[in-house]
């Protein structure tokens, strides 16, 4: 696919999640098939520049381009000057993000709140591309703030007028939050009034769903967020079936636990032991979700504070997996009665 001058493997996108699209996420999406990661969203304020937690979000060591990084904010000038300072850092295209719903966010007039205000989206919007000339710059949103006021069109005609490359909607308003069902309609008439490429966005869980929403959008690509969590091999899934029609077989249980390994000793290397130790458990949770015996390895997980134990865990669930299958066999409901990921 060519996207805002870079040209990709594919048309499938990650969603940018906060505390889940860190660096080694992004590194392993993109190795098992996604054509572009967005990071995950960094602050416009230049006083956190300097803080821990935006260092390691600007981090793309050894990442494939295109370096795709969001910045979040609500002022013209800062979120200009935020764009500046990423590019100087590595980043190859700006997302500007209009989507998030949480309330931190939208507390502060910025994520998908500004789709309130859209003056001062057009000036935001107008600032950073200004800032950044020669740097393709991208805009996620919603289809609006509310089922009253589903502006999205009105948000992409003004994307488009300032210089937008390109723009990703989430099938979803923001009162929404997560909850109910995206929709597609609105994702569509966006399409059909804009010459700018629109990705698809919400829901999407099934090489299937991915073709549906691509048939019903007419969507230049889509883009997978929670769908991706703990199951990576999607973006490759779907790529197979777009091509083929047909679904790949599962994945085998030794492949997967290789994968998960390689993933946990990336995410101790990035963040230390200590920090690795906590923000691996929810993605060995998301890994383990559905297969037989999982709710209470995951409980049990979530007792271990070290590598080696979390490590040697890992090893004998995986073990016991293939022993009883060659490949992964999820059952249809969870025993777990904790949907939500093991705390960090």
């Amino acid at each position: 696919m060519e996207f805002a001058g870079f040209t990709l493997r594919n048309n499938l996108f990650v969603a940018p999640m906060a505390g889940v699209t860190d660096r080694p996420f992004r590194v392993l999406c993109k190795k098992l098939g996604a054509g572009l990661a967005v990071s995950e969203m960094v602050t416009s304020n230049s006083l956190l520049y300097g803080s821990a937690k935006t260092r390691r979000r600007a981090n793309h060591e050894g990442e494939a381009d295109p370096i795709s990084v969001q910045i979040a904010g609500a002022d013209p000038k800062m979120m200009a000057e935020a764009a500046k300072h990423n590019v100087d850092n590595g980043a190859q295209i700006i997302d500007i993000n209009m989507g998030c719903p949480a309330k931190k966010v939208c507390n502060v007039m910025a994520g998908s709140a500004l789709m309130q205000d859209e003056a001062l989206v057009a000036k935001i919007l107008e600032a950073v591309v200004g800032a950044v000339p020669n740097t393709p710059v991208t805009l996620k949103f919603r289809t609006g703030w509310n089922h009253e006021n589903k502006n999205a069109p009105t948000i992409a005609r003004i994307a488009e007028d300032s210089g937008i490359r390109a723009v990703a909607i989430h099938g979803r308003t923001r009162s929404d939050q997560y909850r109910g069902n995206a929709e597609y309609d609105t994702i569509a008439l966006v399409k059909s009034l804009i010459n700018i490429p629109v990705i698809a966005n919400g829901d999407i869980t099934t090489p299937e769903k991915a073709k549906h929403v691509l048939d019903v959008t007419k969507a230049d690509g889509v883009m997978i967020g929670r769908a991706a969590q703990g199951r990576p091999w999607l973006f490759r899934e779907i790529e197979h079936y777009l091509k083929t029609g047909e679904r790949m077989p599962a994945p085998k249980v030794e492949e997967i636990h290789q994968i998960l390994r390689e993933h946990l000793h990336d995410l101790y290397a990035f963040y230390g032991e200590d920090s690795g130790v906590k923000i691996a458990r929810k993605h060995i949770s998301w890994y383990t979700k559905g297969l037989v015996g999982s709710a209470h390895f995951r409980h049990t997980m979530n007792q271990l504070d070290d590598v080696a134990a979390q490590l040697a865990a890992t090893d004998e669930f995986f073990q016991l997996q293939a022993a009883a299958s060659e490949r992964l066999c999820y059952q249809e409901t969870d025993n777990d009665n904790n949907e939500e990921a093991l705390a960090a």
